[in-house]
């Protein structure tokens, strides 16, 4: 049975100092580890509910002028700290499949550089800070009749929203070690039909 020790010695000082010197920057580094983590994970499940959010409001929007621009904007808004729609690289809006699978080339792929400015059918506006880089999924050639549009739009189109965002490390020793993550999350949804 251990009993009463008396006070520490010099050396046993130093040992509890080099042991202390060799836990600290393994626990600080699990520590920092974590925290980015979370912030990885929180920005994951965020673009995750953007791109939902974004692929229903496309849905709805259908055919309609200015959908796209609809979408942009409501990305935008939909991103909370402390994710940031700054750090959105590329919005696409496409024909997806029934798995949210892009079908051919049919995107409309926007850059988030620039102004775009949509403009609806009743005069009014909406600017947006995106630049369209890739036009072949119009809102005019989108289908949402449920007897199909006639070539390969047999019946309503599903609509797909695919956002590439960049996660920014939190903390310095994130920043220091590795580049920002970029990764794309994608939804796909059927429009909404008319007869």
């Amino acid at each position: 049975m251990g009993g009463w020790r008396g006070p520490l010695t010099s050396s046993e000082h130093g040992q509890a100092l080099v042991e202390f010197a060799i836990v600290l920057p393994l626990f600080l580094s699990l520590l920092f580890g974590l925290v980015e983590f979370a912030f990885v994970l929180n920005a994951s499940s965020t673009v995750n509910y953007v791109s939902r959010v974004a692929a229903l409001l496309a849905a709805e929007g259908g055919r309609t002028e200015g959908t796209d621009c609809m979408v942009l904007r409501r990305i935008d808004l939909e991103f909370t700290s402390p994710t940031t729609a700054t750090r959105v690289s590329r919005v696409e809006i496409y024909w997806s499949d029934s798995n949210g699978d892009q079908i051919a080339s049919n995107v409309n792929a926007y850059d988030r550089t620039g102004v775009l400015t949509c403009r609806y059918g009743d005069g009014s506006t909406i600017t947006v800070p995106y630049t369209r880089a890739i036009n072949n999924y119009p809102e005019s050639e989108r289908c949402d009749v449920l007897d199909g549009c006639g070539g390969l739009h047999t019946t309503v189109d599903d609509i797909g929203v695919r956002i590439t965002y960049a996660h920014q490390w939190v903390t310095s020793l994130g920043q220091h070690i590795a580049p920002p993550i970029v990764f794309q999350r994608s939804t796909g949804v059927r429009m909404e039909p008319t007869l």
